[in-house]
């Protein structure tokens, strides 16, 4: 006979974008339908979502439709609740450091998305409290669970590339402004003293990326620019975007050989896509090169780089593209937020840390906030190992 228990999560923030589209529908509801997570042992651990949020109408719409059975505006009742197991936070960023640690000290295990604080003090204060309080603690670290970048990793650990030189990312979309198209984001994404701004929201991405395929990084030199200053939130209002809209990032990564890799990633709202996916990664090596996306991975071979020639008075002839070959998933790969929440909550279940914790968050907010002073300064800066 087969033992279940169920764990009940309060979703915080799931009326917004991500915490309804990614953690609630594409993430905690499948793992209910599937009848929970599967551990080790046999035994079955189940979710019980507990929607909450300040749309008393929307909360209540959301939990009819998706059958949940409940949901309330009160967060802090929530989070106190002797049947909470977990607290989950996806609401603004400039309320996440109070939530998560009102919670860890009521003796819930949190998962979080990023980033998780607005000042790096705070984000080692979280990771401090943490270890006092011997909760489990998770950050969503999405993109390393995508199809393509778990290709592009594989490619790494199998010594594909050689002597890895250089990384280069392309991230972003056209955001429309809100006044003639309803903007795709937000509108505190454009708000500094809301917490928004891309340097905050994406560098903390591209360090646990940079640091779950290449490693550690070093130095950071970037430009911020607010490309866009005039914007109309929902109610279709003209507000001034207090907040960067772009950032150009070069980093220097050290490998676990101790080899240097330079890497330059472009994060802007404020560009028209011109590539195969929304954001793409390629690595060159001395052996080889790979470029990755969100699904799809294609490499080029030593032995099967072409010999173009620069020749400006005559057009191109080379099929560069078709030049490349696609990289074989060799798995069933599932949604990468629903598989983080599937190990997470096994590691709940056993009692350990996550292997995506505070810490690793607290390095995305150093990046974040170096790469803003580096803006600032016109310099490139070190980062500095932290230590709780």
């Amino acid at each position: 006979m087969t033992t279940t228990r169920t764990l009940r999560i309060a979703m915080n923030g799931v009326t917004g974008r991500m915490g309804y589209r990614q953690h609630l529908v594409r993430s905690i509801l499948p793992i209910r339908e599937q009848g929970g997570v599967e551990l080790p042992d046999g035994t079955r651990v189940q979710v019980e979502p507990i929607l909450v949020g300040r749309n008393e109408a929307k909360l209540a719409e959301l939990a009819k439709k998706h059958d949940v059975a409940e949901w309330t505006t009160d967060l802090d009742g929530a989070i106190h609740a002797a049947d909470t197991d977990i607290v989950f936070d996806a609401a603004m960023t400039n309320l996440r450091a109070a939530t998560l640690s009102t919670a860890m000290k009521a003796g819930k295990h949190v998962y979080t998305e990023k980033p998780t604080a607005e000042t790096l003090p705070e984000a080692i204060a979280l990771a401090q409290l943490r270890e006092a309080t011997g909760v489990t603690a998770g950050v969503v670290h999405d993109k390393l669970y995508l199809p393509g970048l778990v290709k592009l990793r594989r490619l790494v650990d199998e010594g594909f590339f050689g002597r890895i030189l250089s990384l280069r990312g392309e991230f972003g979309y056209w955001v429309f402004e809100g006044d003639h198209q309803p903007a795709q984001r937000p509108s505190w994404n454009y708000r500094k003293e809301d917490g928004g701004g891309m340097t905050t929201d994406m560098f903390c991405h591209w360090n646990y990326v940079l640091e779950g395929i290449l490693g550690q990084v070093r130095t950071v030199n970037a430009q911020t620019v607010t490309h866009i200053p005039t914007r109309w939130d929902e109610q279709g209002k003209e507000y001034t975007a207090t907040a960067d809209d772009a950032a150009y990032g070069i980093f220097e990564i050290e490998t676990p050989d101790g080899d240097p890799v330079v890497a330059q990633i472009n994060s802007s709202w404020a560009v028209r896509v011109y590539r195969d996916e929304l954001v793409e990664f390629q690595i060159d090596g001395t052996h080889g090169s790979a470029v990755a996306g969100l699904r799809k991975c294609v490499a080029q071979q030593r032995a099967h780089t072409p010999k173009p020639v620069w020749n400006p008075d005559l057009p191109v002839t080379e099929p560069f593209r078709d030049q490349w070959s696609e990289v074989p998933a060799n798995a069933d790969l599932d949604n990468g937020f629903k598989l983080q929440w599937e190990e997470f909550l096994r590691d709940v279940v056993a009692g350990r840390e996550h292997r995506f914790d505070l810490l690793s968050a607290a390095r995305g907010v150093q990046l974040a906030e170096l790469g803003l002073r580096s803006s600032a300064e016109g310099r490139r800066l070190d980062v500095p190992e932290i230590t709780l």
